[in-house]
C-alpha cells in the first residue's frame, strides 16, 4: 500500500472501525454545528489506529528538515508522541497556557532558538488552536513551517495557516471521510 489513495483508505477504515467517525447533531469547539464528528481521542486510544496515524505522519516528516515533533495539549499529545517514537525525533508538548507552578513554562521538551518544529494536530477546522501554538513557538525563536493534521474539516484552516506561511498537510479530509 504505497499510493496516497491506499494510505487514505487505510486510515479512513481504521478511523471508522474504532468508532472515531460519528454522525448526528454536534457542536464543535468553534461553536459551529455539524452533522458529523471526528473523535480523534477515540483513535488515539486505539493502538491499531494510532499506529496507522503515526506511520503515515512519520513518512511525511522524513520529507521535511525537522528537529522536534510537537503536539498541542491535550488532543495532539498522544499523536505527536506516537509520531515521535516512529520518526525517532524528540517530542515537544505545547501547553495551552503557561504553567504557574513547578518548573512553569508553556513547553515540555527541548525547544531552542532556531528549532524546527512540525506540529501534529488531531482535527483542524479553522486552525485557531494550532495558530496559538505556532505563535508561542515562534515567540521563543522556534520555526514552524508545517502542520500535519489527521483530519482537515476543510473549513478554512488551510488558508488561515497559509496566511502565516505554514503548510497544512491533512492525512485525510472531511470530504474523503464522509463520502
Amino acid at each position: 500500500m504505497n499510493t496516497e489513495n491506499d494510505q487514505k483508505s487505510l486510515l479512513i477504515s481504521a478511523l471508522k472501525k474504532c468508532g472515531a467517525v460519528k454522525f448526528g447533531d454536534f457542536t464543535l469547539a468553534s461553536g459551529k454545528k455539524s452533522k458529523y464528528y471526528v473523535d480523534i481521542k477515540k483513535a488515539s486510544t486505539d493502538p491499531a489506529t494510532l499506529t496507522v496515524i503515526a506511520e503515515q505522519a512519520a513518512s511525511l516528516i522524513h520529507e521535511e528538515k525537522i528537529d522536534l515533533v510537537g503536539g498541542v495539549a491535550l488532543g495532539g499529545v498522544p499523536l505527536a508522541t506516537a509520531v515521535s517514537l516512529k520518526s525517532e525525533l524528540p517530542l515537544l508538548i505545547v501547553r495551552k497556557e503557561e504553567k504557574g507552578y513547578g518548573t512553569g513554562g508553556r513547553f515540555i521538551g527541548d525547544l531552542k532558538e532556531g528549532s524546527r518544529v512540525i506540529l501534529i494536530e488531531d482535527v483542524t477546522t479553522s486552525g485557531g488552536s494550532v495558530k496559538d501554538a505556532i505563535a508561542a513557538i515562534r515567540g521563543t525563536g522556534g520555526f514552524v513551517g508545517v502542520v500535519i493534521t489527521v483530519v482537515d474539516r476543510e473549513e478554512g484552516a488551510q488558508q488561515s495557516l497559509a496566511a502565516l506561511g505554514v503548510k497544512l498537510i491533512p492525512l485525510v479530509t472531511a470530504s474523503d471521510l464522509i463520502q
